[in-house]
């Protein structure tokens, strides 16, 4: 249980105070990537619109839940949003998602792009409609290739991107990451090429069509280490950072758990052999510079993993990090509930959800000194707000029963 104050007083619906409020953006999206990025928007200040299906997202499903449809996945992607249902077969609701798309700077989507298309969602069409519309979408593959239309999922992308191999076991075989990385990166680079894309706007008064995809993104970010010889046409000679790769990099076992520390200049690597004993091993020719401990990096780390044996984890602490060494403890997800840390910054943020209780919000990571971003919404039941929203673009109640009965 997390040692935090307690959220007793009702959290409402506050106002936005980020750097794009005022800005709205229509969110037609799902699962991870979409929401990733519409959420990151919201925090900013944005007010997001999610349309979903009248069955909704699918992550409201995943994942413990005190109501239905309001399952932890999908608490901790759709914060800041409100929510309308529609079934965008019926013509009528179809119309309706077309004038928001008129009232809206950003639409965003991660269908595949003829999916788009054939429901006349595509940039070409909306633009028409809305000149200064930025329209942004994310899919698998690039546009226009071969593949643009090909299906694909974080897993997926994982796989022929080529990091579950790096991340592969003992035994050779490829392994996903233990988390939706290629997901929620190109969630967040989506939201940040937006971000690029409203500043050109307000420059020159135009809206564009942005696509990013999944594929190319994970590569620019993996390749920037793991291209190596790659990166002057040499790929023959060998590709991967070997400090990445080798199996003794990762937290080091102490007497009573395990300790993550680094250590990268010289001086910190004299003061971490004298720490562990060995304060001659900074004169061995494989330690002794920066290139050399990169070509014996597999037998460096082996005498961190031998080293790190002699000590409790708090007893390295004590003597590493007055020496300047970056070194933790390597925590569990439990611990984090309890780390001294994150209670100082209040990372974990108690809030009153107006219908699931007492819940707990990760903090927003950024910090804005003119225009702070802030929680200002709960994340919503389906459909939630569907009148209002509807209302706010012109639909008579009438109307609004026609499109979206009660």
């Amino acid at each position: 249980m997390l040692r935090t104050r307690k959220a007793t007083e009702e959290t409402s619906v506050t106002k936005p105070t980020g750097p794009l409020a005022g800005i709205r953006v229509i969110d037609v999206t799902t699962v991870v990537l979409g929401p990733m990025c519409t959420q990151i928007l919201g925090d900013m200040g944005a007010d997001i619109i999610k349309v979903e299906t009248t069955d909704g997202d699918s992550t409201r499903h995943i994942g413990p839940s005190r109501a239905p449809g309001m399952g932890s996945y999908f608490a901790n992607l759709n914060r800041n949003k409100r929510s309308i249902a529609l079934n965008l077969k019926q013509p009528a609701a179809k119309a309706a998602l077309l004038r928001l798309a008129e009232t809206a700077d950003v639409f965003v989507h991660n269908m595949r792009l003829g999916a788009a298309q054939r429901l006349g969602l595509d940039y070409k069409t909306l633009s028409a409609r809305n000149p200064r519309l930025i329209h942004a979408c994310a899919s698998g593959f690039r546009k226009g290739s071969s593949m643009q239309e090909f299906p694909a999922y974080d897993d997926l992308i994982q796989g022929v991107s080529g990091i579950a191999a790096l991340n592969a076991g003992p035994d050779g075989a490829p392994r996903y990451f233990p988390t939706v990385i290629v997901d929620k990166l190109t969630g967040a680079m989506l939201a940040s090429m937006i971000g690029m894309a409203l500043f050109h706007r307000e420059r020159t008064g135009e809206g564009q069509e942005i696509h990013l995809p999944m594929m190319e993104t994970i590569l620019s970010f993996t390749l920037v280490e793991h291209l190596w010889h790659g990166t002057f046409n040499e790929p023959e000679k060998g590709l991967g950072y070997p400090r990445m790769l080798t199996p003794h990099r990762r937290p080091y076992r102490t007497k009573d758990g395990y300790i993550s520390v680094i250590a990268h200049s010289d001086a910190q690597w004299g003061k971490l052999f004298e720490a562990m004993g060995v304060p001659d091993l900074i004169n061995d020719p494989r330690f002794s510079s920066v290139q050399a401990r990169s070509a014996n990096i597999d037998a460096l780390y082996a005498t961190l993993t031998e080293g790190m044996k002699q000590r409790t984890t708090d007893e390295w602490l004590a003597e590493l990090r007055p020496a300047d060494i970056p070194c933790g403890k390597a925590n569990t997800l439990a611990d984090l509930f309890g780390d001294a840390y994150l209670a100082e910054t209040g990372y974990f943020e108690p809030y009153r959800h107006p219908t699931e209780g007492d819940t707990i919000i990760p903090a927003i990571p950024a910090r804005f000194s003119k225009s702070p971003p802030n929680v200002h919404r709960p994340w919503p039941a389906l459909g939630e707000h569907t009148r209002e929203i509807l209302k706010e673009v012109g639909y008579s109640d009438q109307e609004i029963e026609s499109i979206a009965p009660a």
